[in-house]
């Protein structure tokens, strides 16, 4: 049975899941508003690190207050989503970046 928490709690954790859930909102309408590429992948790997960031942070909160006990886990999540995602926008910026470097490479041997 879990413990009731207090209202402090309850009202830092409700506004860091509003905050999570605006910054996946964000990122998604950035994902389908924005021009280029390079602009769309930027868009949603802000969202999603600042969304997970605010998620586990509430998730710290709960587990501290109810419990008693600090959330490993939770951190662990937290370090891996905030490390993966800005390595993967930047490697698809950089295959994204050879592919037009090779394509202005062969239009330019096509020419002569």
């Amino acid at each position: 049975m879990m413990e009731q928490m207090p209202l402090w709690a309850e009202i830092i954790v409700s506004l860091l899941l509003v905050i999570s859930g605006f910054f996946a909102l964000t990122g998604s309408l950035g994902l389908i508003r924005l021009r280029d590429f390079y602009s769309r992948i930027h868009a949603p790997t802000l969202g999603n690190t600042l969304s997970a960031f605010c998620l586990v942070l509430s998730t710290i909160i709960i587990s501290f207050v109810t419990k008693h006990s600090f959330a490993a886990h939770t951190l662990l999540i937290s370090f891996f989503l905030i490390l993966t995602s800005p390595i993967t926008a930047m490697l698809l910026m950089r295959a994204a970046i050879k592919r037009e470097l090779l394509r202005e490479l062969k239009k330019t041997s096509e020419q002569e």
